[in-house]
């Protein structure tokens, strides 16, 4: 059997060449690339393209786009939680949030996580797989074509850790950072991951304009391992130790996500350590209040402003991110969760 093509993954140059091959000129890559950059459901839509190529196009793999599963919005902030549903029928969510500096799209890399996190709802039930560049970029396109609202941001912070799926996150941001597509600029989107060494190494060594986030949530390698199995492979000092490095080669600020837990990593002393860790360095804390998960015993901190002043106190910069979405399940992995557990049900 041949082998399906993604053509949503494919960079106009590899559309291109795919067109020279089927006997057409040059530019049919170029409208290609537009056409999919646009979010057409079928090539039906693509109406200066031959009816010949297309019917190519169907029969080496067709495209096929998301379909909206469940769309929750909020009634508090305009935040819309999206739960699409892939050609394979796995489910993937994607929120949006709107701002006064623009709207942001938070995307998820995979479907479900192999982390481990224990805060977190995105894990429970583990990895399923790695989100294709085109899947990745599918979840930009069609919340901005369902939503109707232009997307200007871009977070890699939903369902499943970035740097796990290296080499199609990578081609996304290609894709998406192109002129002749989104042309949404590298300043403009922030990557976040739990720490995988290698990976932040690597994109260091890429040097790209994007905002590097390091999902924190402890100081120190006891709790930190806790919460966290995958710092049970590095430690914290290593963690550190490469952040140092990204900063030296990028020269961009790096931003500490940290989940505030009560009684967990909210104590005055692990303020201190993590000021002792960031004192000197360029970086910025995100204090962010506990969302509750169903299946988790952590409860949200109510030292939320003391650990901000401690930090202050040390010239560390720390703001409270602020929460959007909490009437529609908006924290990462809440409403896949929730259609998962709907699901089990409907098959008992």
């Amino acid at each position: 059997m041949t082998e399906r093509i993604d053509f949503k993954s494919m960079t106009p140059e590899e559309l291109t060449a795919w067109c020279k091959d089927q006997g057409q000129p040059a530019f049919r890559g170029k409208q290609l690339f537009q056409w999919l950059s646009r979010g057409v459901a079928s090539t039906e839509e693509m109406t200066d393209v031959p009816k010949a190529l297309r019917a190519k196009i169907d029969q080496a793999g067709g495209i096929t786009p998301p379909v909206v599963a469940r769309k929750q919005v909020s009634k508090l902030d305009g935040t819309i939680k999206y739960l699409w549903q892939l050609a394979d029928g796995n489910c993937i969510e994607t929120v949006l949030m709107r701002y006064r500096h623009g709207n942001s799209v938070c995307i998820s890399s995979q479907v479900g996580c192999a982390m481990g996190c224990a805060f977190c709802a995105s894990t429970v039930g583990g990895k399923i797989r790695n989100l294709t560049a085109g899947e990745l970029l599918d979840q930009v396109i069609f919340t901005q074509k369902d939503s109707g609202a232009p997307i200007s941001n871009i977070v890699l912070m939903g369902i499943g850790e970035p740097l796990d799926n290296y080499a199609n996150v990578r081609k996304f941001l290609t894709l998406v950072n192109h002129p002749n597509g989104m042309n949404i600029g590298m300043r403009h989107i922030s990557l976040s991951t739990c720490g995988l060494i290698k990976g932040i190494d690597r994109l260091a060594e890429e040097n790209l304009q994007l905002t590097l986030s390091v999902s924190l949530h402890a100081p120190d390698d006891e709790t930190r391992s806790r919460l966290m199995p995958v710092n049970r492979a590095t430690g914290v000092d290593a963690l550190f130790a490469a952040c140092r490095r990204y900063f030296q080669k990028t020269g961009r600020r790096i931003s500490y996500e940290y989940a505030m837990i009560d009684g967990v990593n909210d104590t005055p002393r692990q303020a201190a350590l993590l000021g002792d860790r960031l004192e000197g360095t360029v970086a910025h804390v995100n204090l962010i209040p506990l969302n509750y998960v169903e299946e988790s015993s952590l409860h949200p901190s109510t030292h939320v402003a003391q650990f901000q002043r401690q930090l202050e106190k040390r010239g560390i910069t720390a703001t409270v991110r602020r929460r959007l979405g909490s009437d529609i399940d908006a924290s990462c992995g809440q409403l896949r969760r929730k259609a998962l557990r709907e699901q089990a049900k409907g098959q008992r």
